[in-house]
């Protein structure tokens, strides 16, 4: 496996996660690389955990997604729970507890893997994920900076050197445990989600132990989860990310499959493939 290359800001935190952080075996941890739809899950599952956000609920005052950006329904355990200056408790927490990580599985506090806590891991398309990134990234940049060429930081992720450990090892780091412990890690893939999203979510949602009574409670939770309605909601269009400092706004781009065409050359697509039949040949997963 490459090197885990955390950024510099997060790696003391990172490291103290990692070694601190104790699991409950009722948690629920969301696990993922950068940038593979992250923020739905972020939104659908604290909205099926929390029966006053699905599908009993008609009113928006009792929808927490309303209220809060989904970052914080599931605060990130290296950058908010042991981030500098913290005021996270996880103690005052209610259980089930819902946190998110980027952490890559072999570096997960221990507690996680032997605990009974459940684990879901979102991953999508190399390239749709890198894309994503790069436009990510691009909303630190000043107006008089402009967005930043695509041809170096396309480098760096096709060499491996990637927020968190080369994109390819994460992803295989939890497929592998996934197929050994299906009971422990359910691996997602977004453009199924994208497909298929009332199967995908009553599936998320069996796993999570919350399973729904009535088709109409999935049919709510997906619009209350939508990318259109949470980009339009007050609290996700101002402000910004404290713990980033991104803007809120900028979690909400499009959420769209292939949408990679539209900025990376053929040249690049071909490299990008080539390097992920490599690194997942033989693993039985496809992205």
């Amino acid at each position: 496996m490459g090197r885990v290359l955390v950024p510099p800001r997060f790696l003391a935190s990172a490291m103290e996660a990692s070694s601190s952080f104790v699991a409950c075996d009722d948690d629920v941890i969301l696990a993922s690389s950068m940038k593979t739809g992250t923020t739905w899950l972020k939104a659908l599952i604290p909205c099926i955990m929390n029966p006053n956000s699905g599908g009993e609920c008609s009113d928006d005052d009792d929808d927490p997604l309303t209220e809060s950006h989904p970052n914080m329904l599931m605060p990130s355990v290296e950058i908010q729970i042991y981030g500098e200056n913290s005021t996270c408790s996880v103690s005052d927490m209610p259980s089930p507890r819902l946190f998110r990580t980027h952490l890559p599985y072999p570096t997960l506090p221990e507690t996680i893997k032997t605990s009974t806590c459940k684990v879901v891991y979102i991953t999508r398309n190399p390239k749709d994920a890198f894309v994503s990134l790069w436009h990510f990234l691009n909303t630190f940049k000043t107006a008089e900076e402009g967005p930043a060429p695509i041809d170096e930081p396309f480098e760096l992720f096709s060499n491996g050197v990637h927020p968190f450990g080369p994109f390819h090892d994460h992803v295989l780091g939890y497929w592998k445990e996934s197929l050994k412990r299906p009971e422990k890690i359910l691996f997602l893939k977004y453009e199924e989600m994208k497909t298929d999203p009332r199967g995908e979510v009553k599936k998320l949602a069996s796993y999570l132990g919350r399973p729904f009574d009535k088709e109409e409670e999935v049919d709510e939770v997906l619009w209350r989860c939508s990318l259109e309605r949470l980009k339009n909601l007050e609290v996700n269009r101002k402000g910004f990310d404290p713990w980033v400092g991104a803007p809120k706004s900028s979690y909400f781009r499009l959420g769209v499959v292939g949408d990679w065409k539209n900025s990376l050359s053929e040249d690049k697509k071909d490299r990008l493939d080539e390097i992920t039949s490599m690194k997942l040949e033989g693993s039985g997963l496809e992205l």
